[in-house]
Order: structure tokens, then sequence, then C-alpha cells
């Protein structure tokens, strides 16, 4: 039967409003609203083509059970007051879309295990210390971001917006933890975004009221202490005297200039009026922009090998696509470019077991 709740998906996704979709399909707003909201009969052939081909989206997935919804509050959006309602639906959808394509995949693999610490009773610099000793990192820079995290059981995913007020968010979903980093962002952006979401899966569990508290100042203080351990800090960067000698440092820690600057400041190795001078020169020569000496944007080392096992098969994006019901650019849009070309198919149905070596 037809289900009103996957229409109303895909226009957010698509970011359109009832009455813009509605005049996209050649129908009425109050035909499209009580399509939607299931109060009228099954919609005919010709109107389910029109819907579909407005919002190209295949016309099976209009047919589909529900989608696990994901509320606002079930997500860590870093302010909401900086996001349209329209992106705001839009980054949702994604995430529901990303829980089906997950689920397929799961069906398939073997993923790695969940290794996180509820960390909710804990200060964020002994948090981060914490699950830093939890992952047997000690006080080594994290030289790959997203590879540790989904060595870990996290999964992350791509939001290809492009427009910088969705940072990152992320949820749980039942004891799985999920993070979608904004493709728009730096190398060194995303890092630190990818670390400040890691806080709010250990700090603060979603949906629950944490009692006035700053949860995004104290995801910030996790995420530095978590990218940069104080000790490692101090002994590659004690003394510092230009803002070229952090330029040059940076990239130890793959973090941005800006982000380092702050760190050594809240680690007393700046005073209070160099910290605010330096602060001046990197927005005189565009640096809170244009970050310098950028790094290379990480990929997804968990999403290359489910995909390198699929061709090893034949089985593309495409076919996930059709079989999910999915426009591939949705599929594209989640898990970003991920995928090389795997050698010719191999003998075998064992379930391949993904383990990734942190």
């Amino acid at each position: 039967m037809f289900n009103g709740s996957r229409l109303t998906l895909a226009r957010k996704r698509r970011q359109l409003t009832k009455k813009e979709l509605a005049e996209k399909a050649g129908l009425t707003a109050l035909t499209l609203t009580r399509l939607e909201a299931g109060d009228t009969p099954e919609p005919g052939s010709d109107t389910m083509r029109a819907l579909a081909q407005a919002l190209n989206y295949p016309t099976e997935f209009f047919y589909l059970n529900d989608t696990e919804a994901l509320g606002t509050e079930a997500v860590s959006f870093r302010s909401l007051s900086s996001l349209t309602a329209r992106q705001r639906d839009a980054a949702l959808a994604a995430g529901e879309l990303a829980f089906e394509l997950h689920a397929w995949v799961a069906d398939r693999f073997e993923l790695p295990a969940v290794q996180l610490l509820d960390l909710r009773d804990e200060d964020p610099i002994a948090a981060a210390e914490a699950l830093r000793s939890h992952w047997g990192i000690g006080a080594k820079p994290i030289s790959h971001m997203i590879k540790l995290l989904e060595s870990k059981g996290v999964r992350v995913f791509s939001l290809a917006e492009q427009h910088k007020h969705v940072d990152a968010f992320s949820c749980w979903r039942g004891n799985v933890p999920y993070i979608f980093l904004n493709t728009f962002k730096s190398a060194e952006r995303s890092r630190f975004d990818a670390a400040h979401e890691l806080a709010h899966l250990v700090l603060h569990i979603h949906g629950v009221t944490n009692g006035g508290r700053d949860v995004e100042r104290e995801a910030d203080m996790f995420a530095s202490a978590f990218l940069i351990n104080r000790g490692d800090l101090i002994g590659h960067l004690s003394r510092i005297n230009s803002l070229s000698q952090l330029v040059s440092a940076k990239k130890r820690w793959g973090i941005s200039v800006a982000a380092l600057a702050r760190t050594a400041f809240d680690a007393g190795l700046i005073s209070d009026w160099h910290y605010r001078d330096l602060c001046k020169q990197m927005s005189h020569l565009g640096y809170r922009t244009s970050e310098p000496q950028g790094l290379e944007r990480e990929k997804s080392v968990l999403w290359k090998m489910v995909f390198d096992e699929l061709w090893k098969d034949g089985i593309t994006k495409d076919r996930i696509a059709a079989e999910l019901h999915i426009p591939l650019d949705e599929i594209e849009s989640l898990v970003g470019e991920l995928v090389t070309q795997a050698p010719p198919p191999m003998p075998g149905n064992k379930r391949p077991v993904l383990k990734i070596v942190s």
C-alpha cells in the first residue's frame, strides 16, 4: 500500500515545501497534504508517476514500510538557531536513509563491534583521557580519525549538504552510534567535528535532559583533549613565538591552526594578550575561512572495504540503490568518494567479517 510517510521523507530530503512539490507534480496542495497524512484513497498511477518524477525517487520507494523516524531531540545538531527548517529536515531525512543503508550492509557483513564508554558522569577532559586509555591510544596523535571511529564500531556517513550550517550530527539508534560529517568543511574541521560528535555519543545521551549543562562547550573541550593530548602538546610545543610556528605544528595533530591556538591557550602555553593577537592575525590572513597548509580529507576505511567486497560479487552502488529503492544520488551523498574498483569475483559464500586495525 501507498505510504504517505515515505512521501514526506522524500519531500523533506529534497528540501521542498508541500506547495512546491504540489506545483512540480501538477497537484493541489490539499491533495498532497492528504496523501502525506494518509487521508486519501490509494493514489492513481499517473499521480505516483508525477510525484516520483518531481522528486527523482523510484515509485517503489513510496510503497515501503515506515522508516524509523529521527527527531530533532535525538540528535546533536550544533546550533538549531542557524538552521532553516528545510536544512534541519533534510539532514534528519538523510539519517533515516542511512539507517536503511546500514541495515542492508549489516545483513551481509559482520561489522566492527561498538566499543564506546558511558562517560556521562565524567569531566570532558577526563572523559577524553579515559576513552584514549580504553582504546589504547595513549598520548600519541590520531593519524586517521574516521578510521579510528569505524574500528570502534561508530558508523560514519557523509552529509553532502553544500552549506556550512549543518556542521555534523550524531545519534544512537538502538545500540549503534552514528556520526554524520558535512563534506563542505575542511579536512581539519571535519576531524574536529568527528571528535566533537564522539563527545556527544559518550558524554550526552540524546533525547535526555542534561540539566542545563553547556553540552556544546563540553563537546568542544572533549574534542580538543581527545585530538591533542596535553602532555604531547607541551612536549612538542612548549614555547610558542609566532603564528607561523602554529601553522607548521598543526599537522602533527591534524587540526586547524585556530583550534591549535585555542588548545595551547587553554593549556596555559599562550598568554591572553598573545592569544588575542594571534586571533587578529588569523582573521587578517583569512585563516578562519581558508585553512593554511590544508590536509587531505580523510576517507572512510570501512565503506571502502564494504564496496570492495561487494564488487567481488559484481554488486555495485547502483544495485544497492535499486534493492533499497533509493535514488543513487542519495547513496552517493551518504558514502561519498569511497569506492575503488576491486579484483574479479572470488569464490565462497562465507559472510565477510570486516575488521579495521586502528
